[in-house]
């Protein structure tokens, strides 16, 4: 069956970047009625949601507040966090507040208060099964869905978001979890003894930090192959690797420029942690020392191996990458603060990869309005968010740039699709 006809772009998955999407198309047909665009997004959750497990109550955001889901493409957008303030009645104290970094938490409810609005152009607890041509029409894709139904459309962007990261070997169980998983299952093993914890990011000190105050007998051994946490780059002029510019800086850039400037940058994203955790971090462990009962362990320049899981606790090998020497202990629960990894577009496009170009490494090739590039053939639109580090640089699976680049693709989509009629 067919939903509601053929739209202008669906959009797969929706999560703050096809959020950020949905505005960018509402904006556009309020100031260009002429050349309103039709959209629909498609979520496989039951409600909005992003990263619920790591919303823990005094985290703050990395970024500021202006970096929302509009205002760096449309500064007095309905849509933007000031205006969320407003309507939550709490600018004045916002602004009394004195950051330009809100909670997590606070944030979360931002983007919920915008998804709110688009309620009736998502189809939830949907997931996409398959995307296909449509035969003798080149410039329509065929989206069909999990409920059965099918939407033609002449665009499609692909938006599925970050996959949890684990070891290879490493299978996620009741005693065994992800980071992402942290806030959601905290309640399930009753009062650890021991909580292990691998990974040296932010979502490592975070989980370590949580971990030892909420469960306040338990000893929480932190494990790193690193010496020590480093702190994140949150400088001005690092920051600007993830201004607007850069995006065309980095896509105009030579390849090995691409690599050195991903290189140097990195410092700013991955496995950096905020200095102020750091310092509380330390500060608690050399307190415990003091006192003779150190309930927080850091394990660095370690690694684990043998992780077996039973009923009641996990069996697994520390193993110290500075001699090799190798030590067989008992936990509670063991998380793993691996990081994520872009979702394939490819897995879900089937049959269209072979329409798909790609670079010298075999990666996507992908235009700078984030259209992958195609065979002449196929005319309709295949676009990508989150999957573009390779081309579009740091700030591809990140919120910092999600207004403009949303603003973007729908002009380059306004753009083809009038060419197109």
């Amino acid at each position: 069956m067919f939903r509601c006809g053929s739209f202008d772009v669906v959009g797969v998955g929706f999560g703050p970047s096809n959020l950020a999407l949905a505005v960018a198309v509402a904006e556009h047909n309020t100031t260009t009625p002429g050349e309103r665009l039709s959209a629909r997004f498609v979520e496989r959750q039951s409600t909005f949601g992003w990263h619920r497990g790591m919303l823990l109550e005094d985290a703050t955001m990395q970024i500021s507040f202006l970096k929302d889901l509009a205002t760096l493409r449309n500064p007095v957008s309905p849509y933007g966090f000031l205006s969320y303030l407003h309507d939550r009645g709490r600018l004045i104290d916002f602004i009394n507040y004195g950051s330009a970094f809100p909670t997590r938490l606070e944030f979360h409810d931002y983007l919920e208060w915008v998804a709110g609005r688009f309620v009736d152009d998502v189809d939830y607890r949907t997931t996409v099964t398959s995307i296909d041509p449509v035969p003798d029409a080149s410039e329509f894709l065929d989206i069909r869905t999990s409920d059965g139904a099918t939407m033609r459309t002449r665009n499609v962007v692909v938006a599925t978001g970050l996959a949890a990261n684990l070891p290879d070997g490493v299978v996620p169980g009741e005693r065994i979890w992800h980071t992402r998983d942290l806030l959601t299952r905290t309640d399930r093993p009753v009062d650890p003894r021991r909580v292990i914890v691998v990974g040296a990011g932010q979502s490592a000190a975070e989980a370590v930090d949580h971990f030892h105050r909420r469960f306040e007998s338990a000893e929480v051994w932190a494990v790193f192959n690193r010496y020590g946490y480093s702190p994140a780059d949150d400088t001005p002029f690092a920051n600007r690797v993830f201004d607007p510019g850069a995006v065309d800086d980095f896509f105009g850039a030579p390849p090995e420029v691409k690599q050195m400037i991903l290189g140097y940058h990195a410092n700013t994203n991955y496995s950096v942690v905020d200095p102020e955790l750091i310092e509380s971090l330390y500060r608690r462990h050399y307190h415990e020392k003091i006192s003779g009962r150190e309930r927080l362990r850091f394990l660095n320049v370690s690694r684990i191996d043998d992780v077996v899981a039973s009923r009641d606790h996990v069996e697994l090998v520390l193993e110290s990458m500075l001699d090799g020497g190798r030590e067989a202990v008992r936990a509670d629960l063991v998380v793993y603060a691996t990081g994520y990894r872009p979702s394939d577009p490819c897995d879900l496009l089937g049959d269209l990869t072979g329409s798909c170009l790609r670079d010298d490494a075999g990666r996507l090739s992908i235009n700078r309005d984030y259209r992958v590039a195609t065979d002449p053939a196929l005319r309709a639109g295949i676009y990508v968010q989150g999957a573009t580090e390779h081309t579009h640089g740091l700030s591809s699976t990140l919120l910092s740039n999600i207004a403009v680049r949303s603003g973007e693709i729908v002009q380059s989509i306004a753009e083809r699709t009038s060419a197109l009629v």
